[in-house]
């Protein structure tokens, strides 16, 4: 008897768990649609303009703010349950590879068909880690996905020809997967923050280890929502915030007499002036087709792109939730180097 309610109760908890999740699958969709206009309804209720340079910045934030956070309340609790079926050490070898460097080339591949920026690409970031997906390979997805993704490979081709888009993707690509599994080498998993490695080490892989109900799985997945989302939200906040005022202010002839002057330190030069500002894809190639305009080397200005979508200080900041500053650090660098190795190349073929 004891038994019979025990299982009524819990088909009835299951019930719910699975209205509510269809529920709020349902709710996020069309949340997620109406992002943008939202944004624009906020900006004029305010009395802004954005032909004004506070009124474009805030515009920005209203739309990015709640874009990031609900990627990353959805990945997160994807994640939490896809973990309950794979223990860490499972997942490791699955992505890890049998041969040196697969991983990174899996990681990095799937980034090309993810249209995240920066920003958008941490969440599921911070959601492989979860998982025990291995530091080298999520750092291949995390640089491939901003940078190299069918947005920006369709708008290099329609405004520069196949030859530009072609060399983009191989060397971005080059540039993800070689810097992954650089960072993987170097053994850096102890300059993860503490309760990362403890959500790696722990709760959800012992239930991989036994038979896991779905309520389990579901009470999992709400479980790594709030402890992730809980402790990153502080830092998302400020990352966009810092991104909306570049993105709002600074302006478009400093960067082109900046990175103007045909001179050796012009590509590491656009490298740093890249590094504090934030976009897409999308958002930035306009850009890069007016630097051209005034003058500037093809390379100079990929490079400059490259580090505004894929090393931008919002996406640090959001990191350094997640990292030591050591990891950032290191990542910072060994992506840097492969960036200005791209922007001379691409100085000297082209």
């Amino acid at each position: 008897m004891n038994t019979l309610f025990a299982d009524k109760s819990a088909s009835a908890k299951l019930s719910q768990w699975l209205m509510s999740v269809g529920l709020a699958c349902v709710a996020w969709v069309i949340a997620y649609s109406q992002l943008e206009t939202m944004a624009d309804t906020l900006v004029d209720v305010m009395g802004l303009s954005r032909q004004t340079h506070f009124g474009e910045a805030m515009h920005f934030f209203l739309f990015d703010t709640p874009k990031v956070l609900m990627l990353l309340a959805g990945i997160v609790f994807v994640m939490g349950i896809v973990q309950t079926f794979f223990a860490p050490e499972r997942t490791r070898a699955l992505l890890s590879g049998k041969r040196v460097g697969v991983g990174n080339v899996l990681a990095a591949t799937l980034g090309i068909v993810t249209p995240f920026c920066s920003c958008s690409a941490v969440p599921l970031f911070i959601g492989f880690l979860s998982a025990g997906v291995p530091l080298g390979v999520t750092f291949s997805f995390l640089i491939s996905a901003p940078m190299v993704n069918e947005v920006a490979l369709v708008l290099l081709f329609g405004m520069f020809g196949w030859k530009v888009a072609g060399l983009y993707l191989g060397m971005g690509l080059l540039v993800a997967i070689v810097a992954g599994f650089v960072i993987g080498k170097l053994r850096m998993e102890r300059h993860l923050e503490d309760w990362v490695r403890k959500i790696q080490a722990g709760q959800t892989a012992a239930l991989a280890d036994q038979a896991v109900s779905w309520i389990d799985r579901f009470e999992a997945g709400w479980t790594h929502v709030k402890q992730i989302v809980g402790k990153v939200w502080p830092y998302i906040l400020l990352g966009i915030g810092l991104g909306a005022a570049i993105h709002g202010y600074v302006p478009e002839d400093f960067m082109a007499s900046f990175m103007g002057k045909d001179v050796w330190w012009a590509v590491p030069a656009a490298v740093l002036l890249g590094v504090p500002m934030y976009s897409n894809a999308a958002g930035i190639i306009p850009v890069v087709q007016a630097l051209l305009g005034k003058g500037a080397a093809l390379g100079t200005v990929l490079a400059f792109m490259m580090a505004v979508i894929a090393l931008s200080a919002p996406e640090m900041i959001i990191l350094r939730k997640v990292l030591k500053p050591p990891l950032i650090a290191t990542f910072a660098g060994v992506v840097a180097t492969g960036i200005l190795l791209v922007g001379y190349m691409f100085n000297w073929l082209l």
